[in-house]
């Protein structure tokens, strides 16, 4: 009988979190554990994510690991193009749709509007290296969720309010899963046709089936067919990659987060390096938050976005820095592990790939992560992003996982929570705390944003904890009303 693993877990769902405790309750780790959680999110969180994600796994190996040294694998999402040249596309392959979610989005969808996925092949790298139970086992959870059907979360319904029409009610199959006979969202749980057997072929036959088995098969031609650029070789040719974290210190914690194509890890760095000895106690603590998110979110607006060599570039930035609808799963356990997962499917392109259940993103479709254009890279090509998982090990042997959704206001979130956490903030404390966000930092129509009651507009952080001595914490963001599982204690 396998061991019960002590561990923490924040997910965004009830269910996610089950699967994170259920994987835990079989002897697996911070890292099996996160997965579980991320794979029920995806099949569950219609809307937010979907198994068409791209994404970010940090990861902080545990004690004993052959390495300790934390990394980020780095699935995010790449320009499509292969099968079929940008000229080739046909006449309304996308469609802009205008929505007041979020104080009003321009938003670009349909066939055209779908990028390569790589959360599903980030989340089997991690597994590799430092998952502990079968990828079968991890898999589980997200097979039965699929086939006994969901509701809806707070976060996707919220979503799905504002845009179930516009986004979610062009393509036959996915208006019949969601909506009622008068054309509603659904009260009543879903099961999506196709879908549960997508996700147990999943398990079966491991993360590749999304990239050369059948599932990668019949995205790939589906889109094709309907006049969008991804295919079968984009998604053959798709890698998830493995890269050293960007690293800052905060207080007696050394954090570490997503390094390039991601701009949100170096943001969040950059601020974190400039928050140094910051207190939420301080009479000049807001204004100080604000000078900071001004700096260096005005930077990425001015340069990282439109860089031709990110890396280069924000590796500048933070030796500068040096010398003066998403979601997120966190999960450390009492071995010293820590795993971080952000992942995203866009706001949806609203096709459902035909015969797998599958939701597909949008993430062409997104300005803020394709300031190039909508087919303005060549194939092959990583998108920009704005995650920040985020792991962290204290002088003490303490370990910490954390990270948010919420677009471009992650970074200020996290910087809030960590800024007080750092400052001795109880962790729950600290994910509650009241938030500012500079939008548009530095441009003429800058707005800075304070939170006068928790809104989801400013994320939705979740964390856990494990402190030296096996005292496990985990933080939900009730913004987003999340879950946590503290598993043995």
């Amino acid at each position: 009988m396998a061991t019960t693993t002590r561990l923490a877990v924040a997910a965004p769902s009830e269910a996610a979190a089950d699967a994170g405790e259920r994987v835990a309750r079989a002897g697996g780790n911070a890292v099996d554990a996160a997965i579980a959680a991320s794979l029920v999110a995806m099949v569950s969180e219609v809307g937010v994510v979907s198994l068409s994600a791209g994404g970010f796994v940090t990861v902080q190996p545990g004690d004993g690991a052959d390495d300790p040294t934390p990394y980020t694998v780095d699935g995010w999402m790449d320009m499509p193009g292969r099968d079929r040249g940008v000229a080739e596309l046909p006449p309304g392959s996308t469609w802009d749709v205008t929505t007041d979610y979020g104080g009003g989005v321009d938003i670009t969808i349909g066939p055209g509007s779908v990028a390569v996925h790589g959360a599903v092949a980030a989340l089997g790298v991690a597994h590799e290296r430092d998952g502990r139970v079968p990828w079968r086992e991890v898999v589980a959870p997200a097979v039965e969720v699929a086939g006994a059907g969901f509701r809806l979360g707070q976060a996707a319904r919220y979503y799905l309010d504002h845009v179930h029409d516009d986004i979610f009610g062009w393509d036959d199959e996915s208006r019949a899963a969601l909506h009622t006979a008068e054309g509603e969202v659904t009260t009543e749980p879903i099961v999506v046709p196709g879908l549960a057997e997508s996700v147990a072929q999943l398990a079966a036959e491991g993360p590749a089936s999304m990239y050369t088995g059948g599932l990668a098969e019949r995205i790939g031609r589906d889109v094709l067919d309907r006049g969008g650029l991804l295919g079968p070789a984009d998604l053959a040719a798709y890698r998830a990659v493995v890269h050293p974290c960007v690293t800052s210190r905060l207080g007696d914690w050394t954090l570490s987060s997503t390094p390039p194509p991601s701009v949100g890890g170096v943001c969040l760095t950059a601020m974190l390096r400039l928050l140094d000895g910051w207190s939420p106690e301080a009479p000049d603590a807001v204004d100080r938050l604000v000078a900071v998110q001004r700096r260096v979110l005005g930077h990425r607006l001015e340069v990282l976005d439109h860089s031709d060599d990110v890396a280069t570039d924000a590796a500048a930035f933070l030796q500068v820095i040096e010398s003066g609808s998403t979601a997120h799963i966190s999960a450390t356990d009492a071995d010293g592990g820590a795993c971080a997962i952000t992942i995203s499917s866009g706001y949806g392109s609203g096709m459902v790939a035909a015969g797998t259940g599958i939701w597909l993103n949008n993430c062409l479709g997104e300005q803020e992560l394709n300031p190039r254009g909508l087919h303005g890279s060549a194939p092959g090509t990583r998108l920009l992003s704005n995650m920040a998982p985020t792991v962290g090990r204290r002088a003490d042997g303490a370990t910490l996982a954390i990270g948010s959704p919420g677009a471009d206001r992650i970074t200020s979130a996290l910087a809030v929570v960590l800024g007080c956490f750092a400052a001795g903030v109880s962790l729950v404390d600290a994910v509650n705390h009241p938030r500012v966000h500079v939008h548009r930092a530095g441009r003429p129509d800058e707005v800075v944003r304070t939170e006068a009651e928790p809104s989801m507009y400013f994320g939705g952080v979740g964390a856990t904890l494990a402190e030296p001595g096996g005292h496990l914490v985990a933080a939900a963001d009730p913004r987003r009303a999340g879950a946590v599982r503290v598993v043995g204690g």
